[in-house]
């Protein structure tokens, strides 16, 4: 603005008449003193000068039941305007397992790295942790690598069989404690081309349901792989080809990929199976405030005879994990399982409103959405036939340049489901 005013050329001064001493001078209007900042019960309700911002947690999930709680979201931000860092803890109430509370921390030191970690604890039943470090993101530098490490206790896990048909009446639950370890460094060629090696121990404990009028696993499928405590150790080798504008937030260019990876008994694995899949992603801008982001995704088991069954290809659930599942956001994480499985989706991400709050800027997008897979096992057969199809409206919050907050609601099959959380859904 200063600048802007320095710019204007300013008229020479123009010598003021007399004025006789009768004459009374002229008032001298008093320019008005800026408005104090808000206080007391106003400040908690004006985005720009609470020191929180409270969100409502809401979440109807299929599978985890009604949550209902309240996250105290602190932004760090730089002197950019760029958040730095989100601490957000939260206390909610789980309709299956009591109160419970946590916290979230996201950490964004620059575009080239990331890192977060989350916790929380219920009444009963489950517990949550998860700490991830990503470095080299942006691919400027010869290598990228990341490491994970998660410790859960899931009480709400379903497993409904095997195949693309399976219907809902055939649902059981089962406890699913996990401890897993991962890490993955990559060789980047150029910018946009990498070549990565990965591994990932899982062991898995699948113990008996604890959710009433709901068979327990164990009951309905004695037989099923992966009954009891197994433990994997997977390698797999990735090559992508990544031209996005932002690994984050996303409004243009591509991310394709293809991997293939395995866990061997010789590599001290309890289970054996192999593995191999693509996927691609597209972002189409449409001015600046517009985007249609496609995903298309499969992943194919030459080997799956040992494997248990939470190793096998998955649909169902909010968002894509890469060699793992692919959402359909009528139903919950892993609702249709089998060896093999294809799945496409479609997002219209159109920006409908901005403001400041906090010290950094926040965008609000819907998002129209489609999405369609299906499971099938190795076999003849046509792999378009009988696809599950899920659609909804989603609705987020988005503080360029790395965090995006999400609500989605989708409908398929006859019935409704609701999901939150970080980051977009692919």
């Amino acid at each position: 603005m200063l600048s802007a005013l320095a710019a204007v050329p300013v008229a020479p001064a123009q010598e003021s008449p007399a004025v006789s001493q009768s004459t009374p001078p002229a008032p001298v209007a008093t320019p008005p003193s800026p408005s104090s900042p808000p206080s007391g019960i106003a400040r908690w309700l004006d985005p720009a000068t609470a020191p929180f911002i409270p969100v409502p947690e809401i979440d109807v999930d299929p599978q985890t039941g009604v949550t209902l709680g309240v996250i105290g979201v602190i932004l760090s931000v730089s002197d950019r305007g760029e958040i730095e860092r989100i601490t957000a803890p939260d206390v909610f109430h789980s309709q299956y397992f009591g109160w419970g509370a946590g916290i979230s921390l996201y950490g964004y030191p620059s575009q080239d790295t990331q890192w977060f970690l989350l916790g929380d604890l219920k009444q009963r039943v489950e517990h949550d942790f998860d700490a991830r470090y990503i470095a080299g993101q942006t691919r400027v530098t010869p290598f990228s690598w990341s490491v994970e490490a998660i410790d859960d206790r899931i009480g709400t896990a379903r497993f409904f069989g095997i195949g693309n048909e399976t219907p809902d009446y055939n649902e059981s639950t089962y406890v699913k404690d996990l401890g897993a370890l991962e890490a993955a460094i990559g060789y980047n060629f150029t910018p946009a081309l990498q070549l990565a090696w990965g591994t990932r121990w899982r062991r898995i404990d699948v113990q008996p349901g604890v959710l009433s009028g709901i068979p327990s696993i164990e009951t309905l499928y004695p037989t099923v792989n992966g009954l009891g405590t197994e433990h994997a150790l997977e390698e797999a080798l990735t090559l992508t080809y990544d031209t996005r504008d932002s690994a984050l937030i996303p409004h243009s260019g591509v991310r394709s990929l293809l991997y293939a990876g395995f866990a061997s008994r010789s590599f001290g694995s309890s289970v054996a199976y192999s593995f191999l899949g693509a996927e691609a992603r597209c972002y189409f801008p449409f001015g600046d405030h517009v985007t249609l982001a496609l995903h298309l995704g499969a992943r194919y088991m030459p080997s799956a005879a040992e494997a248990p069954f939470w190793a096998l290809s998955s649909l169902g659930g909010d968002r894509s994990v890469t060699d793992s599942r692919e959402p359909l956001r009528s139903d919950g994480a892993d609702r249709f399982v089998d060896e093999n499985m294809l799945a496409t989706g479609a997002e219209l991400r159109a920006r409908v409103a901005e403001l400041d709050t906090l010290g950094t800027h926040v965008a609000l997008e819907v998002a129209p959405f489609i999405d369609a897979g299906r499971v099938f096992a190795n076999g003849p057969g046509s792999v378009l036939s009988d696809m599950h199809t899920a659609f909804g409206m989603g609705f987020r919050g988005v503080a360029s340049p790395y965090v995006v907050g999400y609500v989605d609601v989708g409908y398929g099959r006859g019935k409704a489901a609701v999901f939150s959380g970080i980051n977009y859904p692919f």
